[in-house]
C-alpha cells in the first residue's frame, strides 16, 4: 500500500528562492500547455498528445530566449508539472463519459502564484536523497533541513515539496508500506456525529466536540481586522494576510491531530465501526454552516475508511436517512417527529433514551444488518433492529 508521510521543512533563504523559482517554472509550464489546448480546441484542432506537448512546452521552449529561465531548475519539476495537467484533462474526460463515479469534475483551471498552495514533485529520476545528516537534498536546490517527527518506513519512490499560504513549507513522500492487519477484535462500535458533541459511540462514551475554529476566532478577527485597515499591494499588507493564514492553519492543525488520535484510537480497539453518510454539502447550506465546516466529520470518516483499508478492520456506513435517533433501540419503535432541541425521549415501550446514544446503538445494530446482507444473510434487517442482548447493557446509560 502506498502512503504519504509529511515533514516540515526549514529552508534557508537561497533555498526559499530557489524553490519559489521552482515552483513559478512548474506554474507556467502547466499554464502554457493549459493555454496551448484551449486554443487547440478553439480553433478546431485535433487534440494535442502528451509528448507532442512535452516537446512544444518544455523542450523547445527551453531554446527560446523568453523561455530560457526555464533552465534554471530541474526537468523533473516541469515533466512533473505537465503529467499533472494530463491527469486532470483524463479525470475530466472520464467524468464527462461516466467512467469515474462521484461528482462531475471541472475542467482544468489556471493556476496562479496567489494559490494558497504552491506544490513541485521529484521523482527517482531527478535523484533527490535523505543525507546521513538527515538533510532533503534536492536538485537545484540544495540540502534542506528537515523535521523528522518519525522515521520513513522504506525509501520513498517521490517527494512533493509544498508551500502553504501561511508560508511553511513540507515534504510529503511517497512510500511503500507492509503494515498487516491488527489482531482481531470482538468489539464493533457504532458512531454517531453531531455538533454538541462531536462523536457519541453506541458503548455510551460521549467525546466533546473541541470547536477548534470557534475557539480561534478572537485571534483571527484581529489579524483579519489588521488586514483589512491594510493598503492593497503594499508589504504590509502581504504580511497581514500570511497572519491571518498562520491562524487558520493553527486550526486546521489541531482539528487534524484531533481527527487522527480519535480516529486511530476507534479503528485500533474496534473490528467494525459504523457510521452514517453524512450530506456534509448539503448541511453546510444551513445556519449552522460554520459549526459543520468546524467539526470535520468528512476528514474524519475518511481517515477511518484509510485506516481501516489499512489494518484489516471493516467500515460501514449506514444510508443518512435512516432513522437512527427517532428509533427506540428496544422495541423497534419510530417516533414520529423528534425535533433537534429534544435531547432524551421515552418510549412508549417505557424506555427513557439518550437520543444521541440510542442514535449510535441504532446505528451499531443497522450496521449489522448490513454486513448480514452482504454476506448473504437476510435481505433486509427487521423492524427491531436492536436486539435486546444488543442494546440490555446500556439501558441505564440511554
Amino acid at each position: 500500500m502506498q502512503l504519504r508521510y509529511q515533514y516540515r521543512l526549514y529552508p534557508t533563504s537561497a533555498q526559499r528562492d530557489a524553490l519559489a523559482r521552482a515552483f513559478g517554472c512548474a506554474r507556467t509550464v502547466f499554464n502554457d500547455g493549459l493555454r496551448m489546448r484551449q486554443e487547440a480546441r478553439e480553433n478546431g484542432l485535433p487534440y494535442i498528445s502528451d509528448a507532442d506537448l512535452s516537446k512544444r512546452i518544455i523542450t523547445q521552449a527551453k531554446k527560446a530566449p523568453e523561455r530560457a529561465w526555464l533552465g534554471e531548475v530541474s526537468a523533473v519539476v516541469l515533466q512533473q508539472a505537465l503529467a499533472d495537467l494530463n491527469t486532470a484533462y483524463r479525470n475530466f474526460f472520464a467524468s464527462l463519459t461516466g467512467k469515474r463515479k462521484g461528482p462531475k469534475i471541472a475542467p482544468p483551471r489556471f493556476r496562479s502564484r496567489k494559490d494558497n498552495r504552491q506544490a513541485v514533485r521529484f521523482t527517482r529520476n531527478a535523484r533527490f536523497s535523505i543525507t546521513a545528516g538527515g538533510r532533503l537534498r534536492l536538485p537545484k536546490i540544495g540540502d534542506v533541513p528537515v523535521r523528522w517527527s518519525r522515521g520513513l518506513p522504506s525509501a520513498p519512490s517521490s517527494v512533493t515539496v509544498i508551500k502553504d499560504a501561511s508560508g511553511r513549507h513540507f515534504a510529503s513522500f511517497v512510500v511503500e508500506t507492509s503494515d498487516g492487519p491488527l489482531p482481531e477484535s470482538a468489539s464493533e462500535v457504532g458512531i454517531d456525529l453531531g455538533l454538541k458533541h462531536f462523536a457519541v459511540l453506541s458503548d455510551g462514551r460521549k467525546i466533546d466536540n473541541p470547536r477548534f475554529l470557534r475557539r480561534a476566532e478572537r485571534r483571527l478577527k484581529k489579524a483579519q481586522r489588521a488586514l483589512s485597515r491594510k493598503a492593497k499591494g503594499s508589504n504590509n499588507r502581504a504580511k497581514a494576510v500570511v497572519k491571518v493564514a498562520r491562524a487558520h492553519a493553527r486550526a486546521a492543525d489541531a482539528r487534524r491531530d484531533f481527527a487522527h488520535k480519535l480516529s486511530t484510537q476507534i479503528i485500533c480497539k474496534n473490528q467494525a465501526v459504523y457510521v452514517e453518510n453524512l450530506s456534509v454539502k448539503g448541511l453546510a447550506r444551513t445556519k449552522l454552516a460554520k459549526s459543520v465546516y468546524d467539526a470535520g466529520w468528512g476528514q474524519f470518516t475518511a481517515m477511518l475508511a484509510y485506516k481501516a483499508a489499512r489494518h484489516g478492520r471493516t467500515l460501514v456506513r449506514i444510508d443518512r436517512w435512516f432513522p437512527s435517533s427517532k428509533m427506540c433501540s428496544t422495541c423497534g419503535a419510530v417516533a414520529e417527529s423528534l425535533p433537534l432541541r429534544i435531547r432524551s425521549w421515552t418510549c412508549p415501550c417505557g424506555t427513557v433514551h439518550d437520543r444521541d446514544v440510542n442514535a449510535a446503538i441504532n446505528i451499531l445494530a443497522a450496521g449489522r444488518a448490513e454486513r448480514l446482507n452482504a454476506c448473504g444473510g437476510q435481505v433486509s434487517p427487521p423492524l427491531a433492529v436492536a436486539q435486546v442482548d444488543e442494546a440490555g447493557s446500556l439501558r441505564g446509560t440511554a
